[in-house]
């Protein structure tokens, strides 16, 4: 007989951490893979209420990631294109470029609740194309710690040597 917990999570027993930034940004969310044993494979429950976003517009270079709406309704930011969202609807954010940027707005009146599942790479690169970032960053494949993590803007260029002793 198994010590360990089962692998069975239900969202609604979750502690969930809510937190807010600017006057746009807000959620109550937490990540739970590791309570099922994944390793290799993200998992989080999220809710945003009416008018606000859990994340910017973004893109990843390396992790897929999978939205499942299980209430509210929003609207699903791809790329150039809108799509209206509701309970049941599957969203698909595959690594890419700008075409496959993404953000989940809450248009409805009441919590937009949902999960999101993603690939986790040992090394990723986010775009946010809306303000020109970039985001790199690499973790460690048991718990997700994160090692090597920095956000910056595109458009400063340096020579490989710059900088160097001896260059």
């Amino acid at each position: 007989m198994s010590t360990q917990n089962p692998p069975i999570v239900n969202p609604a027993k979750l502690q969930l951490e809510h937190w807010t930034q600017g006057t746009f940004y807000e959620s109550r969310d937490t990540s739970f893979g590791a309570l099922l044993g994944l390793k290799d494979l993200g998992i989080g429950y999220g809710e945003v209420p009416p008018g606000k976003s859990g994340c910017p517009f973004h893109n990843h270079h390396v992790e897929d990631e999978l939205f499942v709406i299980l209430e509210g309704h929003g609207t699903y930011r791809f790329g150039e294109e809108r799509h209206l969202i509701g309970p049941g609807d599957v969203l698909g954010a595959p690594a890419g470029g700008p075409e496959t940027a993404h953000q989940i707005v809450n248009t409805g009146t009441v919590p937009l609740k949902y999960l999101s599942i993603s690939s986790i790479a040992a090394t990723e690169i986010c775009e946010y194309p809306d303000s020109g970032k970039f985001l790199a960053k690499t973790r460690v494949s048991t718990g997700g710690t994160t090692e090597f993590r920095t956000i910056g803007r595109a458009g400063e260029e340096v020579d490989y040597w710059e900088g160097e002793p001896g260059a």
